[in-house]
Formats: C-alpha cells, sequence, structure tokens
C-alpha cells in the first residue's frame, strides 16, 4: 500500500464529506497506528472516541473473529446469544430496564426520541411532542439529530427541518423552566458537550433538570455516545452526577471499533415500546455485540481506576504546558483552550508531524485517548505537546483572519 495512491484513489471516488488528515493508516496496536511506509503515530484520537481498548486489542479481536467464523448476521427475526448477553451486562450494569441496539450514535439518539414521544402518546395523547436541546449540542447528523442539534452551523442546506424540537442556553434553569409548556414531552442532554468544546454541565444545574421533569413528567434523555463506556472514568457519565435518566443513549466506545447504538430505557419508557414500534436491521449484529461484551467486561474497578489515574497525571502535565489556558471536560475526554494567538488547528497539525494525532472542538484542542492508555503513553503525549507549544509564536488578529 502506497499512502500517495491511497489519497489520490480517496480523493477520486470517496465523496468530499470530510477534512481528512493527509495521514494514511494501515495498522495499528494499543494506542500506536502506522502508515504504509513506516510512520508511527501516538493516537490520542481513538478513532473519536470509539477504540476504547486501542487498536487490535488480541481478546476482543480474538472474540469477533470468532464470532464470524460461526454467524455474522441473522436478523432480528430471530436470537442470538452475544446481543442477549450484551443487553443483560448493560442493564445490570446501569439498572436500566431494556436496551434497543442500533448501529450508530445518530440511530440511538433517534431511537431515545421516538421512545420518548411513544410514552408521551401513551399517557397524554397527540400533541405532546417537543424535546428541548440545549444550545452548543449535537446529537447526530440525521434529519431529526440535526434537528435536535442545538448549533445553527449545522441548521442550513437540509431544510426543511422537523418540528418538534426548542433549545435553550445550558445552565440556565429558569429559561427551560419558562419554555416547559403542555407540548413538552422530554429534555435532551450531553452531560459534556463534546463536539460543542468538551464542556461539562454544572452538576446543580443537572439536578435541577431531573427535578423538572419529576415534576412534570417528562422524559429526561441524557446523550451518552461520547462520555459512556468508561470515557470519563466511570461507566456512565451519569455516576458523576447522580443522575438517574429515563433514557440513555450509548455508542462509540462500547463497540471497541465496529459500529454499535444503544438505547437503554426504564421501565417506564420501555413498557410503550412493543413489536413494530421501532427496529433495525443490523441491530444487536453477533459480530458486534461479540466485540462489544468484551469491552463490558474489561471496565472493571481496577480498568476504572487507571482511567482516573491517567486523567489526573495528563491533566496535571497539561496545565503545566505553555500556552494552555484552561482545561475542560471530565476524566479521559479532554478540552484544551489556549491563550490568545493560538490556534487549535495549528496545534492539531504540529502534533500530527510529531506522530501525535489529536483532535479539534470549535477553538479547543481534544483530547479521546484509548482508555488503555499508560504512564508512559501520557508522557509520550506530554512531551510532543510541550515541544509543539514552546515553540508556537502567537498569531496576530490580521492572520487568524
Amino acid at each position: 500500500m502506497d499512502s500517495e495512491k491511497v489519497i489520490k484513489r480517496d480523493n477520486e471516488y470517496v465523496l468530499h464529506t470530510y477534512g481528512r488528515n493527509p495521514v494514511v493508516l494501515e495498522k495499528g496496536h494499543g494506542l500506536y497506528a502506522e502508515g504504509p511506509e513506516g510512520q508511527k503515530y501516538l493516537d490520542f484520537t481513538s478513532g473519536i472516541g470509539v477504540n476504547s481498548l486501542g487498536y487490535c486489542d488480541l481478546t476482543w479481536a480474538e472474540a469477533v473473529s470468532e464470532q464470524a467464523h460461526k454467524l455474522q448476521h441473522t436478523s432480528n427475526l430471530y436470537y442470538t446469544a452475544p446481543c442477549g448477553k450484551l443487553a443483560k451486562k448493560l442493564c445490570k450494569r446501569t439498572g436500566m430496564s431494556k436496551v434497543f441496539f442500533g448501529n450508530s450514535g445518530a440511530e440511538a439518539n433517534e431511537g431515545a426520541i421516538k421512545a420518548a414521544r411513544k410514552y408521551s402518546f401513551d399517557h397524554y395523547g397527540k400533541g405532546r411532542d417537543t424535546i428541548i436541546t440545549l444550545v452548543n449540542s449535537f446529537h447526530g447528523r440525521t434529519i431529526a439529530t440535526l434537528t435536535a442539534t442545538g448549533q445553527e452551523v449545522f441548521h442550513q442546506y437540509f431544510g426543511p427541518f422537523n418540528d418538534g424540537f426548542q433549545y435553550v442556553p445550558a445552565g440556565d434553569i429558569n429559561s427551560l423552566t419558562e419554555l416547559v409548556d403542555r407540548h413538552t414531552c422530554a429534555i435532551l442532554l450531553e452531560l459534556v458537550q463534546g463536539e460543542g468544546g468538551v464542556m461539562a454541565l454544572d452538576p446543580e444545574y443537572v439536578q435541577a433538570v431531573r427535578a423538572l421533569c419529576d415534576e412534570k413528567d417528562l422524559i429526561l434523555i441524557v446523550d451518552e455516545v461520547q462520555t459512556g463506556v468508561g470515557r470519563t472514568g466511570t461507566f456512565l457519565c451519569c455516576e458523576h452526577y447522580n443522575l438517574k435518566p429515563d433514557l440513555v443513549t450509548l455508542a462509540k466506545g462500547l463497540g471497541g471499533g465496529l459500529p454499535i447504538g444503544a438505547v437503554l430505557m426504564n421501565e417506564k419508557v420501555a413498557e410503550g415500546m412493543g413489536p413494530g414500534s421501532h427496529g433495525s436491521t443490523f441491530g444487536g449484529n453477533p459480530v458486534v455485540c461479540a466485540g462489544a461484551n468484551v469491552v463490558v467486561d474489561r471496565m472493571d474497578a481496577a480498568f476504572l481506576s487507571n482511567v482516573n489515574e491517567r486523567a489526573v497525571q495528563l491533566r496535571t502535565g497539561l496545565a503545566k504546558l505553555p500556552r494552555v489556558k484552561s482545561l475542560s471536560g471530565i476524566g479521559l475526554m479532554v478540552g484544551i483552550d489556549f491563550l490568545e494567538g493560538i490556534q487549535a488547528a495549528d496545534v492539531l497539525a504540529a502534533c500530527r508531524e510529531k506522530g501525535l494525532l489529536v483532535l479539534t472542538a470549535k477553538t479547543r484542542l481534544r483530547l479521546l485517548p484509548p482508555l488503555t492508555l499508560t504512564a508512559h503513553d501520557v508522557d509520550m503525549a506530554l512531551e510532543i505537546l510541550g515541544e509543539v507549544l514552546t515553540g508556537m509564536q502567537p498569531k496576530t488578529v490580521e492572520e487568524t483572519a
């Protein structure tokens, strides 16, 4: 495989909807990926939070391979063991009642939207179907989840958008309370707004939202597509907030590298979702679920303890680096805000040249390393970031315009 040939072919035949880095990846193990010509990268992106166990974890790969050799797909007209095992583990782990499996975070959020509206219709009739989301949120790229996304930049080109969504600023419980009316059926939150700049919600605000939902019998949906499955140091980010939502959506890190989405429901919501109310051809695929079972099994106390220790090490080290103004996020979901004149995109490009892969989220640099990282991996990333930031000269307003 030749990098130049791969990039040229991709540019010719793949739809140009991604701002790709000029990097071709051929193989990987642990936190390291390699290119065709031997380039080696320390990956602090984990496929945007997907490769929770790093590249090609042996136990994960063996489970996926073994299942693929037995049964790769059958549809939801029949039962398979990996699907049921994963559902049981997720329910026991989270205290939820039932799980619906799809293929992505957007699909999971679509399922949650439908389940919330179904509950409201069953109990209150037609017309109580509006879902309130937060300004700066991101919930997916389907038409409904784009509409649910509280960022105007995404509300272009593809209209008309769906009715039934309203937006309030994060943290403003008074505005939220005033917006709730007889048409409201649910409130949808990200506890850490990932694409919105890695911004965590205030715990008091979150508890106030839960109380409002209880008072008005609204369904509280928590989008944990990026925060869930150990990313913040607990299995669900909800645990940091002592929060019991009615619906939780998972995706990204749950599959360990294969596409999966999951909607976890409490009993009162689940009881309304009978046969025909929702579906997915590939949802609960046995190969994907076999890999996800390995991921969930790995998330024991010792594993999560390492996640928290490495998060403290990483954040402590980042705070000491030059040009760093502040940090955001929770656990190993890290946002870095720089001093004026330092652009996150420039830091990303410079890190890439030195063999460190990172992400951006709005004006911040974003780090989502595999949850299996070691103290040495953190030290290596801090060393590269330190070199990059030390050598950077702040840009003037004219240069950034």
